[in-house]
């Protein structure tokens, strides 16, 4: 387990480390120059421009920009936003609240709409599965931002159930109801997608030898079906729940952007926008981090649940 763990964590860090290169190299290599997006097209003497570039460390070599910054990292400082004037770990803290229960409330409905719709369409042939899988195939082919726009226009302009974008909820309950629409546009896809893995699945255990074998000897149905499929079923369900949960993460600039909740999705979609460099640079690392660290957890868990894995991935002995 050990050796396992230091593995992954070397991994981990070669993973940020190629992508802190990629983000640094594509970020200060795209066209314009960075000088005309801090000024915002005010016009600027010699001598303030030069100030800026300075200031930013314009005029150095990329490698001698790339190694200041990495150093900031690592010290934990991710530099100040040209565009807010404000540090960026302070500003990331400020948004990170709201996507982190933006997630967590998609989180929940992904594994409570796609689970459970899984399970009932493998039990349940005929035409409640056909029904499952039309209505997996239109949510996973429908992009979040449709899905945004579809539900302001019925249950917040129509029907008036929900609140439409903006607004400053205050208390944890109104802020959930808040959010309610941006995390079914959030977790939609995802929910079709896990329903047909969790489908997929249960059908596969289904078919096992000594399912059949315990249902001739007369044990009861739900109790095949509680030790024997779902719970052999779950190691494919959640290691893909694991990488759908990372994805989430990635997939909120589009709904906070649509939604005009104000978290790190917007923030990136607004920085990018700004060629804020500093504030992209960050966001992005920590979506990455976010990701690995998930996958290792999702890889620790799977033993847990299935002792016929391992943390190599082959069956135990």
């Amino acid at each position: 387990m050990t050796r396992y763990l230091v593995g992954r964590l070397l991994g981990l860090v070669a993973v940020l480390f190629v992508t802190s290169l990629v983000v640094f190299g594509s970020v200060h290599l795209a066209p314009g120059d960075p000088v005309s997006f801090l000024l915002h097209g005010r016009p600027a003497t010699p001598e303030a421009v030069e100030a800026l570039r300075s200031q930013y460390h314009l005029d150095d070599s990329l490698p001698s920009q790339y190694l200041q910054w990495l150093g900031g990292v690592v010290r934990g400082d991710f530099g100040t936003s040209a565009q807010f004037h404000q540090d960026v770990a302070e500003l990331i803290g400020s948004r990170l609240a709201g996507t982190a229960l933006l997630v967590g409330y998609a989180a929940v409905l992904v594994a409570v709409l796609g689970v459970t719709a899984g399970i009932l369409a493998a039990l349940k042939p005929g035409p409640l599965d056909r029904v499952v899988l039309m209505g997996t195939g239109v949510a996973t082919a429908t992009p979040s931002f449709v899905t945004a726009i579809a539900l302001v226009s019925v249950f917040s302009v129509q029907l008036g159930w929900f609140p439409g974008p903006g607004g400053t909820p205050t208390g944890l309950s109104e802020r959930l109801y808040h959010l309610t629409l941006p995390a079914v546009a959030l977790a939609l896809t995802f929910a079709g997608l896990l329903a047909r893995v969790t489908r997929s699945a249960m059908l596969d255990e289904l078919g096992r030898e000594h399912v059949e074998v315990s249902r001739a000897r007369g044990v009861a149905g739900r109790t095949v079906i509680r030790r024997h499929v779902l719970r052999n079923a779950l190691g494919p369900v959640v290691t893909v729940g694991g990488t759908m949960l990372a994805g989430l993460l990635i997939s909120t600039s589009i709904v906070e952007t649509a939604f005009d909740v104000p978290g790190l999705g917007s923030l990136l979609v607004q920085s990018v926008t700004a060629k804020d460099f500093a504030v992209v640079q960050a966001i992005t690392l920590l979506s990455v981090a976010a990701f690995v660290l998930v996958n290792l957890v999702v890889d620790l868990l799977a033993p847990l649940i299935d002792p016929r894995l391992s943390l190599h991935g082959e069956g135990s002995s």
